[in-house]
């Protein structure tokens, strides 16, 4: 059985900056440099994020690592009230094989997705590629819509970017 818990355990920073290295590396032929945007949003969330308006959350089965989420304030598409920004972004988002038909992306989208409404976030926005079908569906199943697409080069690949947003 999947459970969500809030990130925070020793080791789960490092687990999501290895997971993300070596799977897309695998599976997509990504590069290093995957690896090192990832590593760059892990640390920049660690070295201080406001926990009252960002998280983050770790899948598990059977008490293993298994999957990942942050929900981060996105400073750059939003507007500035008193309350903080108006919209978050979620951030790296992965499923470990061993984990994929167990619903471990729903939950964690679901729970990021409801912190962040809960939060007081009018929208939540993300980036992802268009050959990550599976992330895709997910996101499309929770309300996402795609608002863009561009090609561009990176990770060592031709790939498609796709922005997507959800109203809350």
């Amino acid at each position: 059985m999947i459970t969500v818990r809030p990130l925070g355990r020793p080791g789960d920073l490092g687990w999501i900056v290895q997971a993300h290295g070596e799977l897309y590396a695998a599976e997509h032929g990504w590069d290093a440099s995957f690896e090192a945007l990832v590593a760059r949003i892990v640390a920049d969330f660690a070295a201080g994020h406001d926990p009252d308006r960002e998280r983050g959350w770790i899948a598990e089965l059977d008490g293993r690592r298994v999957g990942c989420v942050l929900c981060v304030a996105d400073t750059a598409h939003s507007a500035d009230t008193a309350d903080g920004p108006t919209t978050a972004r979620l951030r790296i988002l992965l499923v470990h094989p061993d984990a994929r038909g167990h619903g471990a992306g729903t939950c964690l989208v679901g729970t990021c997705v409801d912190f962040a409404r809960d939060a007081g976030y009018r929208s939540l926005m993300l980036w992802t590629n268009d050959i990550l079908d599976a992330a895709r569906r997910i996101y499309e199943a929770a309300g996402f819509v795609r608002t863009a697409s561009a090609p561009h080069h990176s990770f060592g690949r031709d790939l498609v970017g796709e922005d997507w947003a959800l109203d809350l």
